[in-house]
């Protein structure tokens, strides 16, 4: 009760004394450090290495394969296959993926370490009230009260907690931009997986097709048996060529289930969750003639892992200099105000006891440790460097794939539906010939199995030539914004 009724008695202005011998405490913290930067600011400097120019890895002035014209938009390059089904499927992998949640709660991670290495460049304070309540034997009780402010800095004279800081910087960018090479891929494998079940779909509508037409040819046969035209070998032939059809069905309707479960988790959800949603056949989509391919050292700069593996070579540059710093002394200030009195009225009404304390400390012997410590941090320094050269020759050739087998697979497709074209005709053919006792019935099993296979050939080829604009567009660093994930 008592220590209520003192604690009700403090006035504010002996409050308004306490903050102003605070402010004192603050602006004494600060006097010494400006002495001691104007002392010991030319004792020593600290720099990192230079970053190297993307010329120094030799990246060519354009691509060895033809590119073709076009301007199409690359951080939403699904839009343009022209299918709502795909555009659906993509921005629901890009919100609800769990890589991409993992990266996001990685930036937040590398946003709070940037949070404490920015905290180390201010003085830190705290203040402190305790009340003490003691009695000795034949003597009444007396109450002890005191209060205090305690001010602590690190001058950085020598710039390790700016590297640091900088340093934390550059992993904070590289890790909003790791998030955009998540997206990137992620991207690209859900356009990939859509345009595969599509495909594939193809597939099975080609063999269901070509299935319906060998069972009416064995039934022509059974018939031209019954009636003593065919041997039982045709029949056992064509109800061979039946069999060999229907059993493409379960491989083809198997892969088709296992790209919607693969879309099923990509999208966030269970694998069963876009079985229904995706069973309904649907045409494959194709993408525009328009390709948004830039020169190379456009094309490089607009990767999000390339830009990650830069500002992470930029984050080991700035740690030699931390490196570097941390070879100098070490420079402390402290300051401390304090204040007791008998009764908790009493205290801040009396003159504060004051103390400054400045220290300086330098290691004399540690066997090597700090200079071990630069050398690893040189070495961190050089093998970023090597990561960064090699992730943009290997980005180089990711785009020169993808544009070889875009080529490529353009004239396949081209050969293969001509050769559609004279496999239609050569099916067409037999059966009239067949039908006149010109031809034996293998000829006609054999125009099936080829028109089969050529139609096949052509949905794959199809699926593939859709599928290269896909991995175009992902070794270019489409897919993502580096306003939407925060890069600088």
């Amino acid at each position: 009760m008592k220590l209520r009724e003192e604690a009700a008695g403090l006035e504010l202005s002996q409050w308004g004394r306490v903050r102003a011998a605070y402010d004192g405490c603050v602006s004494l913290l600060r006097a010494a450090a400006l002495v001691l930067v104007f002392l010991l600011s030319a004792c020593a400097t600290t720099t990192t290495p230079p970053l190297p120019p993307q010329a120094g890895v030799g990246v060519p002035a354009q691509w060895a394969q033809p590119v073709p014209a076009g301007g199409g938009a690359l951080a939403q390059w699904w839009r343009g296959f022209g299918d709502p089904a795909l555009v659906r499927l993509v921005e629901a992998a890009l919100a609800a993926n769990t890589d991409v949640g993992i990266a996001r709660a990685n930036l937040l991670q590398a946003r709070a370490a940037r949070g404490l290495a920015a905290a180390a460049l201010w003085p830190q304070l705290s203040a402190s009230l305790s009340a003490q309540r003691a009695a000795g034997a034949g003597a009444g009780a007396r109450n002890t009260f005191q209060a205090g402010f305690d001010a602590s800095w690190e001058a950085d004279l020598f710039g390790g907690n700016q590297h640091a800081l900088a340093a934390q910087d550059a992993l904070l960018a590289a890790s909003a931009a790791s998030l955009g090479a998540v997206q990137v891929s992620v991207a690209a494998e859900a356009a990939q997986a859509y345009l595969q079940l599509r495909g594939t779909q193809a597939r099975i509508a080609v063999a269901r097709e070509n299935l319906g037409t060998q069972q009416e040819t064995l039934q022509i046969s059974e018939w031209r048996r019954q009636a003593g035209l065919a041997s039982a070998i045709e029949v056992e032939q064509a109800r061979t060529a039946v069999e060999q059809t229907r059993a493409q069905l379960p491989v083809l309707q198997a892969a088709a289930a296992q790209l919607a479960h693969a879309l099923g988790v990509l999208t966030g959800r269970p694998p069963q969750a876009l079985l229904a949603e995706l069973a309904a056949t649907a045409p494959l989509p194709q993408p525009g003639a328009e390709l948004a391919v830039a020169v190379p050292a456009q094309a490089l700069a607009q990767r999000p892992d390339l830009l990650a593996a830069e500002l992470r070579l930029r984050a080991a540059a700035e740690t030699v200099g931390q490196a570097e710093a941390a070879r100098y002394p070490r420079v402390d200030l402290g300051a401390s105000l304090a204040w007791s009195g008998l009764t908790l009225g009493s205290v801040g009404s009396v003159p504060a006891a004051r103390t400054l304390l400045a220290s300086l400390a330098q290691p004399l012997f540690d066997a090597g440790a700090r200079e071990a410590q630069l050398a690893g941090r040189r070495a961190d320094y050089l093998a970023a460097l090597e990561s960064w050269r090699a992730g943009v020759l290997a980005a180089l050739q990711e785009v020169e794939d993808a544009l070889a087998a875009l080529a490529a697979d353009r004239q396949r497709l081209a050969a293969l539906q001509a050769a559609l074209e004279s496999a239609r005709n050569a099916a067409l053919l037999a059966n009239q010939r067949h039908a006149s006792g010109l031809i034996d019935f293998q000829t006609v099993l054999e125009t099936q199995r080829t028109l089969l296979a050529v139609q096949d050939g052509v949905a794959s080829a199809q699926t593939e030539l859709a599928t290269d604009h896909v991995r175009l567009y992902k070794a270019l660093g489409g897919g993502w914004s580096a306003a939407a994930v925060g890069t600088p």
